[in-house]
């Protein structure tokens, strides 16, 4: 049996329908890496970005490994003048995640996320499950049972 992270035990003990993904015996560093080695659309695979407002709010967007998060859009989406991303020596202390391994599932504390409206033409996405080398693939809807979100356009086009 593969290693079972948090997030797969979240979803287990919700008893949310997913899949996992486990890539860690590759090459893949980057996202789109990612989506290659798991033979996956790079629309479908989604990076899980935690980002800082001007009010010191944290938030936490989801976009398409192959896009940029467009900071301006994002802002907006949340009410802020400014967003700017955490640095990755903070994301271990205020999310229990490190660079790579970033899900918006079981994070420490709960915070406003935004996935860019992308998501809503496939039927499931898949995104980090808590750990590099992990990934798991839900649908919206059970994702929304999960952790509370809002649909955006974020993505620079």
């Amino acid at each position: 049996m593969e290693h079972k992270t948090n997030v797969m035990r979240e979803l287990d003990k919700l008893k949310i329908q997913y899949r996992h993904y486990c890539y860690v015996d590759t090459d893949a560093i980057s996202g789109i890496d990612v989506a290659r080695v798991l033979n996956q659309n790079p629309s479908q695979v989604f990076k899980t970005l935690v980002t800082i407002g001007k009010s010191k709010k944290i938030y936490i967007f989801m976009v398409p490994v192959a896009n940029e998060l467009d900071l301006k859009k994002a802002a907006k989406s949340v009410g802020e003048k400014s967003i700017d991303m955490i640095k990755s020596k903070e994301l271990l202390p205020l999310t229990g995640y490190i660079h790579g391994g970033c899900s918006p599932i079981g994070m420490k504390k709960i915070f406003t996320t935004v996935i860019d409206k992308s998501a809503e033409q496939f039927e499931t996405i898949i995104f980090s499950a808590g750990k590099i080398g992990y990934q798991v693939e839900i649908s919206l809807t059970n994702l929304s049972k999960v952790i509370r979100y809002s649909i955006e356009d974020i993505i620079e086009h």
